[in-house]
């Protein structure tokens, strides 16, 4: 399990318009470091404005400096359009420093059409002066990238062919002398055996790959982060993401292992909106002293932006996925099943929530028969593992109108999906209320610990919390109050929100807010809408939400992310790959296939006991 995480002073760089020349847009960085300084090169859009600037509209390349790796200042224009070659720009640097020199490849543009865009290099002694430039192809082509170190002897790169003449193609080159790369003599001779060269990174037809950073050496290989974009032939459903790759350390040309998708896609405002929405598109990347791989790209092709994953654990998940399995299947699931002789739970028993109370795990879980009306049924668990008591009839059932079935005979209807939360000495427990006709509310109901434990089923009369006329669910309490107020997650528009409540007899009001956590990551396997499972679990860092995500397909797996432990609305990590997905028989088929589906879990130790639903 990996997360990535965003730098908190993003953006690093924005446009500034006191600079004519990166008055639009400042994005599309590329780092190198020396000892101390990061050197930071970024495209530059200028004002488009003659007056204004000799690049009206077009692009230059920038240079930024940060003596500590935090705050970059000393902005420079240091590579200009000046050839007939880069006449209308010079966009997208990728720094190397490579055998003493630092070399800059970039895009040279000097017509707009795919003919007139090339690759362009800048060489300097001293990262200051760029004295000596080359156009490198003499085809279409972008984003190369040098390696760092020869590789068996030889200069190699890594780069974009064709980019602009689709089927673009990710190809490896290697040399004997770097000078080679700027002679078309030897371009003629590599491009007659391109497809030899290539490496195949598309999962359809319809991607595009792109090379985003220069390769960082780790001791399992050549790690390239890149972006892949879903949909590029349809503009306005193009979803842009980066990915890594893991090549071979003496072969590039071999694929060791790949992310199972997206690491990262548009989600914040400086992705989201800018010159071209919805971008981000990796274009450095540096492993730091602290074994973090700091990933830099452009926002929204607009500014210059970081963010931070552990290297280890990227690599972890990439290379051997049974080391990041440590959500346990318990061997002797299904731990419930219907008992087709209670005609109340015949056919499907599943959403239970669990709270910890008098040494047992007590579940509440959702039951139906064939009426499909859901009521809940108790089961305890000693060890949290093997039932020790189930009891043969259910201990909630609906009981107020908006529960009580309107549409006869086949429709459901009933008290779905609970989830518990104890508080003081009561069990406050919330269930999505449905009749069948009006769309779905959620109830709150509460029952002392007590009761429980003698087993009183002494339930308050159910009220309705949420809006009319809102499909709201998934919604539970926190345990504990922030700053005076009891705190709700429930979930509107397939996002995950929150709202503060003065006192839980909702005699103020009902819930009428979302203050948004969370939502859906666009070309993820959380795309489509994200949920919470149980009540977040305390813990030092914070508040820990498993959550359900759901994908394109109809797919339900879990995640989870660490909520402030003052600010339960703000996000501190969240996993990029999911820490469950449906593999086995009971998962996979049933009333809705492919599914797991929690309402609650238990902390017992350090161990945590997740409750779900298998199809």
């Amino acid at each position: 399990m990996y997360v990535l995480l965003r730098d908190t002073q993003n953006p690093l760089i924005a446009p500034r318009h006191d600079h004519a020349w990166e008055y639009v847009a400042a994005f599309n960085p590329s780092p190198v470091r020396k000892e101390t300084t990061t050197h930071l090169f970024y495209r530059a859009l200028s004002r488009p404005d003659v007056l204004a600037s000799p690049y009206a509209g077009r692009s230059s390349i920038g240079k930024a400096i940060s003596l500590d790796g935090e705050n970059f200042q000393n902005r420079t224009q240091v590579i200009i359009p000046e050839n007939e070659w880069e006449a209308l720009g010079c966009e997208d640097p990728r720094v190397t420093y490579f055998e003493g020199k630092y070399y800059v490849f970039y895009t040279a543009v000097q017509e707009f059409n795919a003919g007139g865009i090339k690759v362009a290099v800048a060489i300097s002694n001293d990262c200051e002066q760029f004295d000596e430039k080359h156009l490198v192809t003499p085809f279409n082509a972008k984003a190369f990238a040098l390696f760092p170190e020869r590789i068996n002897g030889k200069v190699t790169a890594i780069f974009s062919a064709h980019t602009d003449e689709p089927p673009a193609k990710m190809s490896i080159v290697q040399a004997d002398a770097i000078e080679d790369f700027w002679n078309p003599k030897f371009w003629e001779t590599w491009h007659k055996n391109i497809d030899d060269h290539s490496l195949k990174l598309k999962r359809f037809d319809s991607d595009h790959v792109e090379v985003g950073a220069v390769p960082v050496k780790t001791d399992k290989g050549w790690l390239l982060i890149y972006s892949h974009i879903q949909n590029y032939f349809e503009e306005t459903k193009r979803i842009f993401g980066i990915e890594a790759v893991l090549l071979d350390i003496d072969n590039p040309q071999r694929i060791i292992a790949r992310t199972k998708g997206p690491i990262m896609v548009p989600e914040m405002l400086y992705e989201n909106y800018g010159h071209v929405q919805n971008i981000v598109f990796p274009s450095g990347a540096i492993l730091n002293d602290d074994g973090f791989l700091e990933i830099y790209y452009g926002g929204a092709d607009t500014t210059s932006n970081r963010a931070y994953v552990k290297l280890e654990d990227l690599l972890d998940a990439m290379i051997d996925e049974k080391r990041n399995t440590f959500v346990i299947r318990e061997k002797h699931n299904p731990i419930l099943e219907p008992i087709t002789d209670h005609d109340w739970e015949s056919k499907w028993v599943f959403n239970a929530a669990a709270f910890d109370a008098g040494g047992s795990v007590h579940m509440l879980y959702r039951a139906m028969g064939d009426r499909n009306t859901s009521v809940l049924g108790y089961a305890r668990l000693e060890d949290g593992v093997h039932v020790d008591e189930r009891l043969p009839d259910p201990v909630y059932v609906p009981k107020e109108d908006f529960e009580m079935k309107k549409r006869l005979p086949a429709g459901y209807s009933g008290c779905e999906d609970p989830r518990t939360t104890i508080i003081d000495d009561t069990v406050y427990m919330t269930y999505t209320a449905y009749n069948g006709v009006d769309p779905t509310h959620v109830a709150l109901t509460s029952i002392k610990i007590k009761d429980v434990l003698d087993k009183k089923w002494n339930w308050a009369k159910p009220i309705l919390i949420t809006p009319d006329k809102v499909d709201d669910k998934n919604m539970c309490l926190l345990p504990e109050k922030i700053n005076g107020k009891y705190f709700l997650f429930h979930r509107i528009d397939q996002r995950i929100c929150a709202d503060l409540i003065e006192n839980l007899d909702f005699s103020d009001r009902r819930i009428n807010r979302c203050i948004e956590i969370m939502g859906p990551r666009p070309g993820m396997w959380d795309s489509e809408k994200v949920g919470i499972t149980g009540p977040p679990l305390a813990c030092e860092e914070g508040w820990l939400l498993i959550y359900h995500g759901v994908s394109k397909t109809g797919t339900y797996r879990f995640g989870a992310v660490l909520l402030d432990k003052n600010r339960p609305t703000d996000v501190l990590a969240r996993t990029v790959d999911p820490i469950m997905s449906p593999l086995e028989p009971y998962e996979l088929k049933g009333q809705m296939n492919n599914v797991v589906f929690s309402c609650g879990n238990v902390l017992r130790g350090d161990t945590i006991y997740i409750y779900y639903g298998g199809a």
